[in-house]
């Protein structure tokens, strides 16, 4: 045989070659082809009177009207009875095949966060290429409106709206995550509860002079307002359902007491005279004991700024005073009470106290399962100190 292979002129050698490189470089491998393929990169689900719409916000692999460069995108509108249905109709009415593998955002307009969400996140859940990792989010209004506004501040709206959920925003306590999975695990728990990030929406005139502006009708002017976004205010879930809003201090509270916090801010008194803190440390701790809730935190501090003139020799000095960090402490404390008030009135377990229960004891959880939280009471164990 290698005689044979040997003897074979160097014209039949590449011949073959050409003939393998020819049936490599011509087969797709079943991979549709780039061209055809819609590339998601975030979803907004509304409700409608008939089931479901879904605006898919689309990666466009050219420049648009909208940038030169960078991540361009489309935004698309499919409705049906479900989701899928939806997306279904999205490729109908494009010839694009929809690909979730990229997909990091999923936003649920206001309305369909108020029935049973993962009626709306069916799809999503069954779906072997949507990543678990994909983030979930609440807005005011509708989905598709902060889906397909035109952001300030980034090309695509979705990523803008991902840069409030960093790592360093998280860390601030401005702001709290959840992913498909997290959102899952809370709801088919024991619990049945969860929470997801608020999303607000507000204008803002991109830079033009005034003559221009003024000469512009009021819906010319709308349509050419650019959006950031806010979402210091936190969802909370009961069932699937939004039964509840945590306003941004107790968002904070909340953030505290999960531990994630270091360099956010707050404020604080000295006498009368308003201070703003920085956390340089923090733990935090939501358990059961007995027949109470105790949230236990402990937070470390340094002086950040003060709202009146300091003389040199203090503002050389980040040390916090022992009246300051009473006052700290009073300002905590009440954002925990209010914290806890709010999800013990809506019925939201935000820190899966049941769950709790469930491990510990089964026969005591089936004694006590019903109206668990509305018998619960709190303990607070605030710590606040200064860093030097």
């Amino acid at each position: 045989m290698r005689k044979f292979l040997r003897a074979l002129p160097m014209k039949v050698w590449l011949l073959l070659l050409a003939v393998i490189a020819f049936a490599f470089f011509s087969n797709d491998f079943g991979l549709v082809d780039i061209q055809k393929t819609a590339i998601i990169l975030a979803a907004g689900i509304d409700k409608t009177e008939d089931g479901f719409a879904l605006t898919a916000q689309i990666a466009v692999p050219k420049g648009s009207d909208r940038t030169t460069g960078g991540t361009s995108s489309v935004e698309i509108r499919g409705e049906g009875k479900t989701v899928s249905d939806c997306v279904t109709a999205i490729f109908a009415e494009t010839g694009w095949v929809p690909k979730l593998v990229f997909c990091n955002l999923i936003v649920l307009g206001e309305e369909a966060a108020k029935e049973d969400i993962v009626t709306h996140l069916n799809y999503f859940l069954r779906n072997d290429y949507m990543p678990d990792s994909c983030l979930l989010a609440a807005c005011a209004g509708r989905a598709e409106e902060v889906i397909s506004s035109t952001s300030a501040i980034d090309d695509t709206s979705s990523l803008a709206i991902e840069k409030l959920f960093s790592d360093a925003a998280v860390k601030s306590g401005q702001a709290v995550t959840n992913t498909l999975k997290d959102f899952a695990i809370g709801y088919y728990g024991v619990s049945k509860s969860g929470y997801l990030p608020f999303i607000r929406m507000s204008g803002q005139q991109a830079g033009r002079d005034d003559n221009a502006i003024s000469g512009e009708s009021e819906d010319e002017r709308e349509t050419e307002t650019q959006k950031v976004y806010s979402a210091k205010e936190t969802a909370l879930f009961s069932e699937g359902k939004m039964v509840g809003l945590l306003s941004p201090e107790e968002t904070f509270a909340f953030s505290l007491l999960k531990g994630k916090v270091f360099a956010g801010t707050f404020g604080a008194e000295d006498g009368e005279k308003p201070v703003t803190l920085t956390v340089v440390k923090n733990r935090g701790d939501v358990s059961l004991k007995g027949n109470k809730a105790e949230l236990s935190l402990s937070v470390t501090v340094r002086l950040c700024c003060r709202a009146v003139t300091a003389p040199i020799e203090d503002v050389a000095s980040d040390s916090v005073t022992e009246g300051i960090a009473k006052s700290a402490k009073e300002t905590l404390t009440g954002y925990a009470e209010k914290l806890f008030a709010s999800c013990k009135e809506c019925g939201c377990d935000l820190f899966f106290l049941k769950r709790s229960l469930y491990r510990a004891s089964l026969k005591r959880y089936a004694a006590e399962k019903e109206g668990f939280l509305e018998r619960l009471e709190p303990s607070f164990r605030i710590d606040v100190r200064s860093m030097r």
